[in-house]
């Protein structure tokens, strides 16, 4: 279906430009007036209405082969297939007498389990962005795609008419092969797409897909970091110490962990050349920039979050002089669970068994801070199973299981690191430093964390380390930190009830997972 696609978008395509070199589609999208080019040498683009990714508007056709093994609901909507048949016809006819640019590459760096990609799209910039997120193809093989995905910001749909829930639609169907994606200009929707089709693809052939960044160490040791926005998964990962494998989705097979991706799509506000160096010097020539402000002299502003907040920058992983290349590791030595405990009750760090690790991985928390989002006057705590949820096509316990198999099969330390607050709740206590931190998952990475002994938390039952080179001891004990330790108590029961609630909606767990939350 994928190249039947293509053969009618071919065909009523005015102009076709396949695979073309980066200056080339830098060329069409200047022409086209997509963007323009700032003195770095990135092409800058603005994505007008949409300026993150639409969850509302994501659907999967609900098909006879996937309709059992979709988790349906808020995530994953059902959309009828004669529905998306006809929407499929006028996004097709939307092509006649356009331009369209063609880029085959693959999802995956592991060539047992990388998936062949064709994307069709009406925009250069578009295009560019495909180049960059999706490994090109290294030969000339005329190979049938795997799935294909076509994308055309300026086909908007009827949603009265066509079914959808908006002008904005990205529709996965896994029968076809094909993905299509319009209304929206937002490169991340392409990202997105793929790594939903994969997280539904792989399980079947036993790899596990995972939303997290992975590095890998001087002596071939690799880590794995899952965590939200907001707690320091980019951060952590980028260590001059360690070499990076990709900072966003991998998969972990029975030979080791691999990227899916060919590129980074790093978040830029506040973006400067001392904290965040690397990315500083990636935005480059070759790279694209979603919605950053730029002035008459085409000077950025990374500060200026006037289009948005989520302001946008994607570039090839050989942009990172550190990257790994082929972007694939061993089995991680070490798995890093990171939260942002608002609340401050959390411990620093904790070692997790494998049911632990299943529990807070299907649990995935982290702390809302007021300002974030409207309506939030006060911190919130939020629960995003396997860190991932928005793109998991399947059921957390999918993901999960395959997570507890390969812990076992491995015998990957886990630990659970709290990059919030200490010494009282937001607004009373203060941030975890940084300092500190790092000395955390330094401790953790090379073994330090091995050699010392633990003593279980009264409230969340994981295990706490009594000691960690380079970090004070009382720091390591949350509860020592406050003043007004009935308060701490008080406070930490509260956030272990919340856990305990929100895993109530998870069925068929062994009461061993279970009982491995907070009590």
């Amino acid at each position: 279906m994928g190249l039947d696609v293509l053969k009618i978008v071919s065909e009523s395509a005015s102009e076709l430009h396949r695979n073309l070199p980066s200056p080339k589609l830098v060329e069409a999208a200047l022409r086209r007036e997509e963007g323009v080019l700032a003195k770095s040498g990135a092409l800058v683009v603005e994505t007008g209405k949409y300026t993150g990714r639409s969850p509302n508007d994501r659907f999967i056709v609900d098909e006879p082969e996937v309709h059992s093994e979709i988790d349906w609901g808020n995530v994953n909507r059902p959309f009828d297939t004669q529905d998306f048949d006809r929407l499929l016809h006028r996004l097709l006819a939307y092509f006649q007498n356009r331009e369209a640019f063609v880029f085959d590459g693959y999802a995956g760096w592991d060539p047992t389990y990388q998936l062949p990609v064709r994307f069709i799209n009406e925009m250069a910039s578009q295009s560019l962005f495909a180049t960059q997120v999706i490994r090109p193809k290294e030969t000339n093989i005329d190979e049938e795609p795997g799935f294909t995905v076509v994308c055309a910001p300026g086909f908007k749909a009827d949603p009265q008419y066509d079914k959808t829930n908006s002008e904005a639609f990205i529709i996965i169907c896994f029968s076809k092969k094909l993905a299509i994606i319009g209304g929206s200009q937002y490169a991340g929707e392409i990202k997105k797409t793929i790594f939903s089709v994969l997280n539904y693809l792989l399980p079947a052939k036993g790899v596990f897909p995972m939303h997290c960044s992975a590095n890998i160490g001087s002596k071939g040791d690799t880590a794995l970091f899952f965590g939200l926005s907001g707690t320091g998964k980019t951060t952590l990962s980028a260590d001059p110490e360690r070499r990076l494998i990709g900072d966003d989705e991998h998969g972990w097979s029975d030979t080791g962990v691999f990227n899916f991706e060919g590129g980074c799509y790093a978040k830029c506000i506040s973006l400067s050349k001392e904290s965040e160096p690397q990315i500083w010097e990636a935005l480059k020539f070759g790279s694209l920039l979603e919605n950053v402000v730029i002035d008459d002299n085409r000077n950025l502003d990374y500060n200026d979050e006037s289009l948005t907040e989520n302001t946008r920058g994607s570039y090839p992983l050989s942009y990172i002089p550190n990257a790994v290349i082929p972007a694939v590791g061993g089995h991680p030595n070490t798995i890093i669970f990171l939260a942002a405990d608002a609340f401050g009750v959390m411990p620093p760090i904790s070692r997790l068994s494998r049911e632990q690790a299943e529990y807070h991985f299907l649990s995935g928390y982290t702390s809302k801070l007021a300002g974030t989002e409207r309506g939030i006057v006060e911190p919130q705590t939020a629960f995003v199973p396997c860190y991932g949820a928005p793109f998991l096509p399947r059921a957390p316990k999918v993901y999960a299981d395959l997570l507890g198999k390969r812990i076992d099969q491995f015998k990957s330390e886990v630990y659970l690191i709290n990059t919030g607050w200490t010494g009282g709740a937001y607004g009373v206590g203060k941030r975890i430093s940084i300092k500190h931190t790092r000395a955390l998952v330094t401790a953790a990475l090379n073994g330090d964390l091995s050699k010392v002994s633990y003593h279980a938390d009264p409230f969340f039952k994981v295990s706490v380390p009594d000691s960690c080179p380079g970090v004070p001891s009382e720091i390591l004990d949350p509860k020592s930190t406050w003043t007004d330790k009935a308060a701490y108590d008080k406070a930490a029961q509260n956030l272990a009830s919340k856990f305990k609630a929100n895993f109530e909606k998870f069925k068929g767990l062994s009461s061993e997972i279970i009982n491995a939350g907070p009590g």
